[in-house]
């Protein structure tokens, strides 16, 4: 072979490794690319449609509240989120006019925005309504309270049975007494169903 026919090969081989290199560039860019696209599309992923559903919940009872605050002429801030598979919505106001004797005012507007949002979605919502910090303040309350009741019964031994409450005051009392260990019941009819907490059997 001629020292001319060994420059083309060498030449040759020289550009078809530049070629190879250049693919392999392209390539590991391409899965580069693409590896970074499927990251930021993870970070974008949908929310859940049970999850908008309930968001959507506690924007139309937002609406709804804050007409009824402009017609009433009142002052306070609306924050909405979910937790627990419920939209919830709080009213921050310093008065407790919305919240009423032993919460009826707010019983009674929490009723009429779960209306309001069956109204516009045509479906029934357990959306939790809260003013002034109400809800809270009594489920400290009502905690307090259960503790109470289980040391009673757990002294005595004998069934220990409870004022009447609201669906959601019973709720947050079972769960403190199942927390603790005891058995509670709910007894009566509304607006008197109450509370028993059990001993143990």
């Amino acid at each position: 072979m001629t020292e001319q026919d060994n420059d083309v090969v060498e030449s040759d081989e020289a550009a078809t490794v530049e070629a190879a290199e250049a693919v392999e560039t392209d390539s590991a860019e391409v899965v580069e690319t693409e590896t970074a696209d499927m990251v930021e599309g993870a970070e974008e992923l949908p929310r859940s449609k049970k999850e908008s559903a309930l968001e959507n919940e506690g924007e139309i009872a937002a609406d709804y509240l804050e007409e009824l605050l402009d017609i009433a002429d009142l002052d306070g801030d609306i924050d909405t989120y979910t937790e627990g598979g419920r939209a919830h919505v709080s009213i921050l106001t310093s008065t407790d006019l919305l919240v009423g004797k032993d919460g009826e005012v707010l019983e009674a507007l929490q009723e009429l925005a779960r209306l309001a949002v069956m109204t516009e979605t045509g479906h029934r919502s357990r959306l939790m309504l809260d003013i002034a910090g109400h809800r809270d303040k009594r489920r400290k309350v009502l905690q307090e309270l259960a503790k109470e009741a289980v040391a009673e019964v757990a002294e005595t031994g004998e069934p220990v049975r409870l004022a009447p409450m609201n669906p959601f005051e019973r709720k947050i009392v079972h769960d403190a007494v199942a927390e603790a260990g005891l058995v509670s019941e709910s007894e009566g009819e509304e607006p008197r169903r109450r509370v028993v907490v059990l001993p143990k059997a």
